[in-house]
């Protein structure tokens, strides 16, 4: 009877039940220790060995020269560990290590999510039967990226969670390969949908609070966006006029990088706001990004300081204010509201100066989302009635809404561009 023995990764010998031998790796050597076994005399024969495994006699088993590759190829794939394996959350009570698998070597192969050649994606499972989660060790780099798109997949019934384990080190793991899903993977194969897989629940959705209420969805996941592509984004808007609440939830693809946005965004002053980005679930006290993420975090933070240049309000005062909160999308609707609500909106913002134009876009009859509807547009004859405008208005409640007051680019109003 012969039996397999793996040693570490990529090294394996075939021995006889009765024969024990230890490997160790120490130094670029390998030490080979034979116990209670049968490997005596110069030349050793063991059945089953491969062909020149023990080419020298057992005096010169140290330092074993005959195999300078092996202790480099198991170096190697104890290096890369940690970006080769991913975290599987929720299995169900019936799984197994071969279960498992078997299963996530299957859909990896249906989304063409396989790059290391023919063959299984998965080379070792290891299982939390009390906690039900595993630990799913992929051949490659690249292959445990794409198995990250697999987040929310249904396994035995039940939608499972894929992450990046602990022991992730995303800066580390940046020199050796890709870090995100290929952009390219048939999720619909096998029933997901790409973008959507997780949502934003679970620990890793952010909460980013304090958002000054003239940013657009747009600037909003621009900013986001510095730290790589979102998996979920939601601007909670209220459900009368469509207008920002001022806070949001993501979720990043790469949840590695959830700490690393948390630490570079939290506390940011941003107009006349403060940012307050933190986990959902952690209350006031962030977590820390981890010192191997420190040099991340600093580039993340000079992009931030670009982006937060580009979304700064027009600090030149210009002949037009932006309103913001000040009217609804249902209000109109209706024509004679419209014109009331137009009339009104003459009359109250010509006591600070000589209005030339009065603009406040109409939803269109079919329903359909259109450029700055919800928004008044204010033009004056001259900078200082619009100025006196922005003071007079900006915080003055509507219908029970507080009026948002910016200024606005005389160039976009021209070209009637609402949208910013």
């Amino acid at each position: 009877m012969i039996e397999r023995i793996g040693i570490g990764a990529g090294l394996g010998l075939d021995l006889n039940p009765h024969q024990r031998v230890n490997l160790n790796i120490d130094q670029g050597r390998v030490l080979v220790h034979a116990q209670r076994g049968q490997i005596t005399g110069a030349n050793p024969t063991i059945p089953g060995m491969f062909p020149n495994m023990f080419p020298l006699a057992t005096s010169q088993l140290q330092p074993f020269s005959a195999l300078p590759v092996m202790p480099v190829q198991a170096m190697t794939q104890q290096a890369t560990r940690h970006a080769r394996r991913v975290y599987v959350g929720g299995l169900p009570p019936t799984a197994n290590e071969q279960s498992v698998a078997t299963f996530f070597s299957q859909v990896m192969a249906k989304i063409g999510g396989n790059t290391a050649g023919p063959g299984d994606a998965v080379v070792n499972v290891y299982i939390n039967h009390d906690k039900k989660f595993a630990f799913v060790e992929m051949r490659s780099v690249e292959e445990a990226s794409n198995a990250m798109a697999l987040d929310g997949i249904i396994f035995e019934g039940a939608p499972v969670k894929v992450r990046r384990p602990t022991d992730y080190n995303p800066s580390l793991a940046a020199t050796l390969g890709p870090s995100q899903p290929n952009p390219n993977l048939n999720l619909a194969a096998v029933g997901l949908t790409p973008g959507s897989a997780g949502g934003l629940d679970g620990p890793d959705r952010i909460f980013v609070g304090g958002l000054p209420y003239y940013f657009t969805e747009t600037q909003i996941r621009e900013l986001l966006e510095t730290f790589g592509p979102l998996r979920g984004f939601d601007l909670v808007k209220d459900r009368e006029t469509g207008n920002s609440k001022g806070y949001a939830f993501c979720v990043y693809q790469d949840l590695a990088v959830t700490d690393i946005a948390c630490a570079a965004l939290n506390g940011i002053k941003m107009g006349d706001k403060t940012l307050t980005v933190r986990r959902a679930n952690q209350g006031a006290n962030p977590q820390q990004p981890k010192p191997e993420q420190e040099s991340i975090l600093m580039h993340a933070q000079q992009q931030i300081a670009l982006q937060k240049l580009m979304l700064q309000p027009a600090l030149v005062a210009t002949k037009v204010v932006c309103l913001t909160h000040a009217v609804s999308a249902d209000e109109l609707k209706d024509d004679e509201d419209y014109e009331e609500i137009l009339e009104d909106m003459r009359q109250e913002c010509s006591k600070f100066g000589s209005l030339v134009n009065v603009v406040i876009p109409r939803p269109p009859p079919d329903g359909e989302p259109a450029p700055g509807v919800g928004k008044v547009f204010l033009e004056y004859v001259d900078v200082d009635g619009a100025t006196k405008a922005r003071a007079g208005l900006n915080g003055r409640k509507f219908d029970g809404n507080q009026v948002v007051a910016v200024f606005y680019p005389e160039n976009k109003f021209a070209q009637g561009d609402y949208e910013g």
